[in-house]
């Protein structure tokens, strides 16, 4: 018998291993979630089951203690009593294993049916005097200084499964309209926003210790400087040549010193880029993904659980987090209705204007046109154009948007627009303001490398051949300096094409009622703070 003939009677003969396959194999008994979602008949009936969960309280009396469990999978605890023996060493913090009769609670209750515990086992004692979580009222600046611990919050395990289902969501979304998922790379050798705001690697080599006081400088790793990401676009560019729809998921980095709610260094990008010559293409398919995002959200009891936690009085930070959440189903019912409206850039800049000059408004920043829309403009925007709903703001100037956006193809005079724009949008959320920013790419070489000295400071006032990288003798002089590469994608054969960017975080944030981005993202990083 060949060798390939005895691995294939092999592989037909019955397993007769003891071992059972592992999806046949419970690791874990029924979350606390699906327990109140399905207790048993009051028929009398003793059901014993088996819950593992965080201990959220206890209060223990001479003759019985009641214990609040809770294990993330729904921001309800579940109700158990213990006998003094039991309860003996639970603490809040604590890992358990309780198992018991599932019966009916008496009539008043919250929840109809609570847990007689007969057997208590303590997986992961805490140290109950110096765990950090406790009832009483805990700041939001507090918890962002143990975001390890305050990820066991209701509220933070809440915010987790909605952030895992819109992931999961968004995919799904995607892959039914044939986008190629790609991966793009963390470190990078430009700023592709042209705004500066890069964090730099460190790229030296570590020096041996044994150097002592005259130990060299160490080497660069790489051979010119390189940055952590703050866009994923220009590599998205390279794989759309050869796939027409791609995108991609990923942390975005930006050392930008802004201390507010709507700013961190490390966030995640949504981001897309397709072949098209038309910017109302990508604007209908932002507008379609987060109106099928929601309606994916809805079929969930998230938007109930919300609600729940802002009403909680057990969870009084919760009022520092979250806004008042009794309008949250109008904001979701609002993202599904449209067609969502669209504005001009030359249009709002002159609805702000009269506005300033009536008095119907005040403005710590005057509107003009070449200082971009500043937070309060938007504000006025979504709520005078949008009336709750988002709003697309259309051709902003050039000169306040990177080199790489296709100009706008317009009729000369045309003041809907106005001279000089490039063909571009935002999409204003209400209070959360932009949340996606997207264009149609300049897809010409010759165009392209008359913008790039406008905007690319390193190349100012530099003739093609001399646009090499400052310190790489083995530069390419064909002009791009560290963006060569990006004039390659032009100079070897290029299509009409566009994409945007989405802030996951923000979006998470209005589709929350979470009031600071910081308590939105998991491990948040800002400046002065990178705490774990």
């Amino acid at each position: 018998m060949s060798w390939r003939s005895s691995c294939l009677q092999r592989r037909l003969q019955p397993n007769k291993s003891p071992w059972r396959p592992l999806s046949t194999i419970s690791l874990q008994p029924p979350s606390i979630a699906s327990a109140l979602a399905s207790p048993p008949s009051d028929d009398g009936e003793n059901v014993t089951i088996q819950v593992f969960g965080t201990v959220r309280t206890i209060r223990k009396q001479k003759q019985r203690a009641f214990l609040q469990l809770g294990d993330g999978s729904t921001v309800h605890h579940l109700q158990a009593l213990l006998n003094p023996d039991h309860a003996q060493g639970l603490s809040t913090g604590a890992f358990v294993a309780i198992k018991g009769l599932w019966r009916p609670a008496p009539p008043g209750k919250e929840q109809s049916h609570e847990l007689h515990a007969q057997q208590v086992t303590v997986i992961g004692a805490a140290d109950s005097e110096n765990y950090p979580i406790q009832k009483k009222f805990q700041t939001a600046e507090f918890l962002r200084s143990i975001p390890h611990l305050r990820l066991r919050l209701p509220l933070h395990a809440l915010l987790a499964r909605i952030r895992s289902e819109s992931e999961f969501l968004l995919a799904q979304y995607f892959r039914d309209r044939s986008f190629l998922r790609v991966q793009s790379p963390v470190i990078t050798s430009s700023d592709c926003e042209g705004a500066g705001q890069v964090f730099s690697l460190d790229t030296r080599a570590p020096v041996p210790e044994d150097h002592g006081d005259a130990a060299p400088e160490g080497h660069p790793f790489f051979r010119k400087p390189k940055y952590l990401t703050v866009s994923s676009q220009l590599h998205l560019e390279a794989y759309m040549q050869e796939h027409p729809k791609v995108w991609t998921f990923s942390p975005t980095f930006r050392a930008e010193k802004s201390d507010t709610p709507r700013h961190v260094s490390e966030f995640w990008m949504l981001e897309v880029e397709m072949r098209t010559q038309s910017l109302k293409e990508i604007m209908n398919l932002v507008e379609d993904m987060i109106k099928s995002l929601v309606q994916g959200l809805q079929q969930s009891s998230f938007l109930e659980e919300l609600i729940t936690m802002r009403r909680s009085r057990e969870n009084l930070q919760t009022e520092e987090y979250l806004e008042d959440l009794e309008p949250l189903p109008t904001r979701w019912a609002m993202l599904k209705e449209g067609p969502w409206p669209q504005i001009t850039y030359a249009e709002a800049l002159r609805l702000l204007q009269d506005s300033a000059v009536s008095g119907k408004s005040k403005f710590f920043h005057e509107p003009s046109w070449e200082s971009g829309l500043q937070l309060e403009h938007e504000k006025y925007i979504a709520a005078t154009v949008g009336a709750g709903k988002p709003v697309f703001v259309t051709h902003y100037p050039r000169i306040i948007k990177p080199f790489y956006m296709l100009p706008s193809a317009t009729k000369e005079n045309d003041s809907t627009v106005g001279p000089r724009t490039s063909a571009c949008f935002d999409l204003l959320l209400p209070e959360v303001c932009e949340a996606v920013g997207g264009s149609l790419r300049e897809h010409r070489l010759e165009e392209l490398e008359a913008t790039m000295p406008l905007l690319e400071p390193s190349l100012k006032g530099k003739s093609p051949s001399e646009r090499t990288e400052v310190g790489d003798s083995s530069a390419s002089t064909k002009g791009g300096g560290s963006l060569d590469w990006y004039l390659d994608l032009r100079r070897f054969g290029s299509v009409p094409h566009g994409g945007f960017g989405l802030g996951f975080d923000r979006l998470l944030c209005y589709l929350t009622g979470v009031r600071n981005i910081k308590d939105v993202v998991p491990w948040p990083r800002f400046h002065g703070r990178c705490d774990c």
